[in-house]
């Protein structure tokens, strides 16, 4: 059981960056998650529990864009507008090797 489930409180601004920045930097460079594997990280399996982390993961993913520290993508592609995009997205971290797509 998460700490998230054993409260009932929802986790920090702080422990969603970090959940997804910790899941970003795991991966193969080039390589994105689903922002679900953030919540299923800090909220477990039942989908009760990580929906319930979907729309605050997604603001942090919109100010950790803003910030330059991850990229949010649609269609393989980085979304133009942070505050404005709808849809499935998935998070990356940024490419230094080619310049940002909008």
């Amino acid at each position: 059981m998460t700490p998230f489930q054993t409260t009932g409180q929802m986790p920090s601004a702080e422990r969603l960056r970090t959940a997804i920045s910790t899941l970003l930097a795991e991966r193969e460079a080039g390589k994105s998650i689903c922002p679900s594997e953030a919540a299923r990280a800090l909220a477990g399996s039942d989908e009760k529990n990580w929906r319930l982390l979907m729309k605050p993961i997604r603001q942090i993913a919109v100010e950790m864009a803003k910030d330059g520290q991850i990229r949010i993508l649609r269609k393989g592609k980085s979304v133009a507008d942070p505050d404005s995009f709808r849809g499935v997205y998935r998070l990356a971290l940024p490419d230094a090797s080619q310049p940002s797509d909008p």
